[in-house]
């Protein structure tokens, strides 16, 4: 009785009681895998082929690179239970961590960098049509 009474105090106070991080996270992983595959088809049909997904660097990442003629877009996706919350949910440090991970991936392809950068969105909210939205952000990559 005692080691359950122990278990549990030690919970409480990780605030990890009446809670199962490990499905919860994972269920938050495979939303957004799923958020980003459906992103990515939006994006074919509009024409943008895809140059990464989920591009990784030190200090950012970037859920989607895609071109289409003479432009590069560094795509955010944000799928939330509403188009409005997903919009504002890319915060300034949001922001910075993919305008860091774009000079990253430029370095590695300098034939990009002569072409038209944009910083554009993917917002995806419960029964609503996914919504790509161009030049959302400012890019940072001087």
């Amino acid at each position: 009785m005692t080691i359950d009474r122990s278990k549990k105090a030690t919970a409480a106070k990780a605030g990890k009681e009446n809670r199962e991080p490990d499905a919860t996270r994972r269920s938050a992983y495979w939303r957004g895998i799923r958020a980003e595959w459906i992103a990515e088809a939006i994006l074919r049909l509009k024409l943008y082929r895809i140059l990464a997904r989920r591009y990784s660097a030190p200090g950012g990442e970037i859920d989607i690179i895609a071109a289409r003629g003479n432009v590069v877009a560094f795509v955010e996706v944000k799928h939330r239970s509403n188009l409005e919350l997903a919009r504002v949910s890319i915060t300034h440090r949001k922001r910075q961590r993919i305008s860091r991970a774009a000079r990253h991936w430029l370095a590695r392809h300098p034939r990009s960098a002569a072409k038209v950068l944009r910083g554009d969105a993917v917002f995806l909210a419960p029964r609503t049509w996914p919504v790509h939205e161009e030049n959302v952000f400012e890019l940072a990559l001087s």
